[in-house]
This record gives structure tokens, sequence and C-alpha cells, in this order.
């Protein structure tokens, strides 16, 4: 239970800390996956992405429920009144790119960040995209193969 408390509270504090940090220190310019990881996010989700599912449910104000825990990824489910969605985390970008290439035979779009992809209606992709940046993936416009 300590030990709990102690991993929550440490999250806490580098969670408000980090950002101003963050935001304090001068870049040298040579950090180019940084500069590609905020380019279209929020200054918190760029410190603590790539996440868990838990820290980025947090930061958008739900209580994750987990539905997959599996070598190639963790899945989370938020029941919210702004509306559903789902939080998929992946141990690797190329196990992100191959689920949403798989994603794409069903369309949609979705909010998708460093090794991590939010999958909801599109009304309630732009409040999540102010909290946890990323960008927003529009799937239906992937080339479909042919039939023949």
């Amino acid at each position: 239970m300590v030990r709990k408390l102690t991993r929550g509270a440490a999250l806490a504090v580098t969670l408000a800390v980090l950002p101003l940090v963050a935001a304090c220190g001068g870049g040298d310019g040579d950090d180019k996956a940084a500069d590609k990881a905020t380019d279209e996010s929020s200054p918190v989700a760029a410190v603590v992405a790539p996440a868990k599912v838990e820290v980025i449910a947090q930061l958008t104000g739900c209580e994750v429920k987990i539905r997959t825990e599996a070598e190639e990824l963790r899945e989370g489910v938020c029941h919210t009144a702004e509306g559903d969605y789902l939080i998929t985390t992946f141990p690797k970008e190329e196990l992100k790119e191959v689920w949403l290439e798989s994603a794409a035979i069903y369309g949609g779009k979705y909010l998708v960040g460093p090794r991590w992809a939010i999958s909801a209606k599109p009304a309630v992709l732009e409040p999540l995209k102010a909290k946890v940046g990323g960008a927003i993936r529009d799937l239906s416009q992937q080339p479909q193969p042919s039939a023949s």
C-alpha cells in the first residue's frame, strides 16, 4: 500500500514539475525526436509520452478500466460524459503503426501520439487532443486494397 502511494506521489510530483522544467530549459536543437513529438502535442503530453494507459487516462480525466493486457499492446476503456473512448499503448512505435494499418479497414479517425492511440467518435477526439496532444489521423482516407 505504501509503495503504491509513493509511486502515485512520485508521478504527481513528476507531472507537476517536469512541464515547468521543460518550459524553462533552453533547447540546443539536437533533440529531433522531442521536436517531432511536440510538433502537434501539448506540453504535458510531450513530457509524459510515450505513456501508460493510466497516465493518458488521468490526463483526460477518466478512471480507466484495463480491457487488454498483452505483450504487443495495453488497452483501456474510458466512459465519460463527453463520450466513450479506448486508449491503446504500445511498447514499440512499429507495433502502433501495424495496429493502425489493421484499423484502416474499419476507417474512422484516431488520436495518435508516440506509442499510443485513442479511438473515439470524432466529436470526442478534439477535446482529448487539447488535453494530451497528438495528431488526429483519418484512416478512412487510406487507400483500400482492390478486390481483384
